[in-house]
């Protein structure tokens, strides 16, 4: 009997039969857990664990942030997403930005557009979930109040911050108290954020005998329609920004149809294109004649391919993807099979396309289209992008009754100062949006912008089989991609198919203000470079090595479904904070 690794994975892949939680620290899938363990389904799960994020991991999840999500729900055979997306102000637009600061997102106030998060997490409960928010919230106010043991990924993420976050006293105030960021094992407390918590629950507890709906929607307006959204917009335009009162009261956050793509047996569901989640649809509808298995997992050739084919994908999100609202995205005719075949054959075994690829014409077959953002000048090669930080978190969960949950919070404490007395920073997602006449995520009154955030859900033969996603900015569909593939083409368990070295191509313009474009660049980890680095390069890839087991190459989450046996079976990146529990 061998005894390291564990199946081809230095973690177990945690498995059980009830119900099962993987997100994006330890003490948030325990919250999820309990939950079930109460008889909550995997939305009451799902949104406990989400709303933890939001407190322990508050550096990169904020609960005035964004959390996008997609559902299962077992009783219809459905499967729907939530945006979970703030949009511009309204007094916000594209002229501003041009005239001002020549065509730049700023840091600070004004890339603040309206907070997503806790609509997104009270709707999801309202619409699929059973339990109040008083029950799912309880843990995470609680982790606020009294504080938790400060993680060694959390108090890095915010010591490289500190120049950043230190612009602002209301932010110095709770990431660095007397002037020094906590360290490793401090208890880490976030009192006004709990204030917050319980504002918002004694709202929900005043109109608990209208009903469960009526309660909820009493503390969603609490933070959106009462005196929690007057200082937020007081506070925000006494600093310049845009967002406003009214902007506050009107928002909402969507049910939308997910885009959906057949795999083999696969069906792949994610978010719509005011999201970069089409980007993993759109690559396996380019794979899906390819023979991946017969090239060999993480081969020179499968490496190529692969990249390749997200290149492809990334010019045309560069090009299409933006709020569907406000553009024309051409999503249908690009996950067609007659444009995928077209884009395929521009790929060529032994050579790399230069930079990235023009986008394709999907109204008109292949062809090209005009690209707003060509230009745009190259970084300087093997640099790290300026705005590669860590942000992103990710859950999901499933219960018993085989609901699916899967979601992606986000937004980082840093680049906005925190709202004094309240304890959040309102989302800074406008530093996605370009300031670029005629780009399909340009700015404009009311617009989402285009998100990187972008949780998945698998079918395999007609049944739900796996919700996975990851932080990671434009690296997290590269990870989920190969991850799935792993699972899917190479057979390995979902801890062994998150823990296999990766790679990720920077051969696009980054999502991020300022947009950073490194051409050819091709990064991965390096016990991946050292066996297939050259032969890369020998194809015209600029090969750069990450640090093995590096936060640059994502933190996927995954569980998957066993409907013969009943067998739930998770993963969890080692790279992260992440981990799984279930039962």
């Amino acid at each position: 009997m061998s005894e390291f690794p564990i199946a081809g994975s230095y973690r177990p892949t945690v498995m059980g039969t009830h119900g099962m939680v993987s997100s994006g620290h330890y003490l948030a899938s325990l919250a999820g857990e309990r939950i079930l363990a109460r008889g909550g389904n995997a939305v009451d799960a799902g949104v406990a664990a989400g709303l933890c994020l939001c407190v322990l991991q508050t550096d990169m999840v904020n609960l005035a942030g964004v959390a996008p999500m997609i559902l299962y729900l077992a009783d219809e055979d459905r499967v729907t997403t939530v945006s979970g997306l703030g949009r511009w102000p309204k007094a916000a637009s594209l002229e501003h930005f041009l005239k001002h600061h020549d065509g730049r997102i700023p840091m600070g106030v004004q890339r603040c557009v309206t907070p997503a998060g806790l609509d997104a997490w009270v709707k999801a409960l309202n619409e699929f979930g059973t339990m109040t928010l008083a029950e799912v919230m309880e843990d995470a106010a609680q982790l606020a109040e009294s504080g938790f043991p400060m993680h060694p990924f959390m108090a890095a993420n915010l010591r490289d911050g500190a120049a950043t976050f230190g612009q602002w006293a209301s932010s110095t105030a709770i990431f660095a108290p007397g002037g020094r960021v906590p360290e490793p094992g401090d208890i880490f407390v976030q009192a006004d954020l709990g204030r917050t918590m319980r504002r918002v629950l004694a709202a929900e507890a005043a109109a608990r005998f209208q009903g469960r709906s009526a309660a909820l929607q009493a503390a969603r307006d609490a933070f959106y329609k009462g005196d929690i959204a007057r200082e937020i917009s007081d506070f925000y335009q006494s600093q310049g920004g845009f967002l406003s009162y009214e902007d506050l009261a009107a928002y909402e956050s969507q049910l939308e149809a997910p885009v959906r793509v057949q795999f083999g047996e696969y069906e792949i569901y994610t978010c719509g294109p005011w999201c970069q989640g089409p980007v993993l649809a759109q690559v396996l509808a380019l794979l899906a004649n390819d023979d991946l298995k017969a090239l060999g997992h993480n081969s020179p050739a499968y490496v190529h391919l692969v990249t390749e084919a997200l290149k492809l994908v990334f010019a045309d999100r560069e090009r299409y993807y933006g709020d569907p609202e406000f553009v024309d995205v051409p999503m249908e005719a690009m996950l067609s099979a007659h444009y995928a075949e077209a884009r395929r054959e521009l790929i060529q075994p032994d050579k790399a396309i230069p930079g990235m690829p023009a986008a394709g014409d999907p109204w008109n077959g292949n062809g090209t289209a005009a690209e707003p953002w060509r230009g745009l000048q190259p970084a300087v090669h093997g640099a790290t992008p300026t705005a590669q930080t860590l942000d992103t978190t990710y859950v999901c969960t499933v219960d018993r009754h085989g609901n699916v949950f899967s979601a992606t919070p986000s937004d980082t404490c840093m680049n906005a100062p925190v709202t004094p007395g309240l304890g959040l920073t309102i989302s800074t997602r406008g530093s996605q949006n370009w300031a670029v006449e005629g780009h399909a995520s340009a700015i404009a009154p009311w617009k989402r912008p285009r998100l990187t955030p972008n949780p998945a859900l698998i079918f395999k033969n007609g049944k739900p089989f796996m919700p996975l996603g990851s932080p990671g900015g434009d690296v997290q569909c590269q990870s989920m991609l190969q991850v799935f593939l792993n699972v899917a083409v190479f057979g390995m368990s979902p801890q062994a198919a998150i823990e296999a070295p990766r790679f990720g191509t920077y051969s696009h313009p980054g999502s991020f203000e300022p947009h950073e474009y490194f051409p050819d660049e091709l990064r991965m980890e390096a016990r991946l470079a050292a066996e297939v680095g050259d032969s890369l390069a020998d194809k015209g890839h600029k090969v750069v090595s990450w640090p093995d087991w590096t936060w640059k190459a994502g933190g996927v989450c995954a569980i998957t479904i066993d409907h013969e046996s009943g067998v739930m079976a998770a993963g969890a990146d080692p790279r992260r904070m992440s981990y799984a529990i279930g039962w």
